[in-house]
């Protein structure tokens, strides 16, 4: 069976990266894509379920899998831990189900030291303006926090240039298709298609 493919897709605040991944997520059979599920020592909030949302762990038990080097990544934000199972992702590749995965690029970083076969994205809005409009268009911010939003944006987009693919999300269909465009080119890779079709190619090479 071919093996599925990490996608890590990574962006600043605002350049709607989450949104693009449930949009695709929606025209993909699960049998073919599915989202990472991070493991996390915060509570569990209204409406999230275990195994569904996050793997919700205890820190004991988190810093257990720190020491085992059980995580791709991890990180500490205010107080909780936060990571990406080494297992858990390597079960569902194996499967030839690809996975895609939302994080920053210092995870991103950590990943690709430990599964450089992974490939990465990196999504860019279309100028300062409209990152600025879509942070306020959510009108959940302060200025003093929109400001922050807005440095920290500059610096994270210092990194594009460590991805593979670079998205810039102007127009959110055309940014979609983009996205498809990587996943199929992916899939057409020699690697996958030969396991894929090795039986057909075998026959077809037959004497």
């Amino acid at each position: 069976m071919a093996q599925g493919t990490l996608f890590i897709v990574s962006a600043p605040s605002g350049a709607g990266k989450s949104s693009l991944i449930t949009a695709l997520l929606k025209t993909q059979p699960l049998y073919d894509t599915q989202v990472s599920i991070s493991h996390t020592t915060r509570g569990v909030r209204p409406g999230e379920n275990h195994g569904e949302h996050y793997y919700f762990v205890n820190h004991d038990e988190f810093r257990r899998m720190i020491e085992e080097d059980a995580f791709l990544e991890h990180a500490e934000v205010f107080g909780n831990y936060y990571g990406t199972s080494r297992r858990t992702i390597e079960q569902v590749l194996s499967t030839g189900v690809d996975v895609f995965l939302d994080i920053d690029w210092q995870g991103a970083q950590q990943i690709r030291q430990k599964m450089p076969q992974a490939r990465s994205i990196f999504v860019l809005p279309p100028s300062k303006d409209e990152l600025d409009r879509r942070l306020r268009g959510r009108g959940q911010d302060s200025e003093e926090v929109i400001t922050r939003r807005m440095a920290q944006a500059v610096a994270e987009m210092s990194h594009y240039a460590e991805y593979d693919y670079l998205i810039v999300n102007d127009d959110f269909d055309l940014a979609l298709s983009d996205l498809k465009t990587i996943i199929r080119a992916e899939r057409l890779r020699m690697g996958r298609q030969k396991s894929r079709h090795d039986a057909l190619i075998s026959k077809l090479l037959a004497d």
